[in-house]
């Protein structure tokens, strides 16, 4: 059994898109309770404090899943791994990836919209 440090443990296949999730819940409901308490005014488009707030959230769990592809996909490149670890490593990698992708595309209306619209 890998321990949960290891890079090459199974666990880390599902840790990129249970990332993305929190992070798209994170996302949501902080804009909904940033919408019942201070909404700001519609007339500011989407530069306001809640837009840049949740874009700030967006670029760190973007850069977190970004920097984990990294370190699974230059896990899976060790010469010394077996067929095994470099499977995992690399399907982790590119689940992460996928991750960091999707916060990427659903982050995007952030630059164009109104939060509270």
């Amino acid at each position: 059994m890998q321990s949960l440090r290891s890079v090459y443990n199974p666990v880390h296949i599902a840790s990129g898109l249970t990332i993305w999730s929190l992070w798209f819940v994170a996302l949501y409901g902080g804009q909904g309770v940033g919408c019942s308490v201070a909404p700001p005014p519609l007339e500011d488009g989407p530069w306001t404090w809640l837009n840049l707030a949740l874009g700030l959230l967006s670029l760190l769990a973007a850069g977190l899943l970004l920097g984990l592809a990294r370190l699974f996909q230059q896990a899976a490149k060790r010469p010394a791994c077996n067929e095994r670890e470099r499977f995992v490593a690399s399907v982790s990698a590119a689940g992460h990836l996928i991750a960091a992708i999707a916060v990427v595309f659903i982050a995007l209306p952030l630059l164009a919209l109104p939060p509270c619209a």
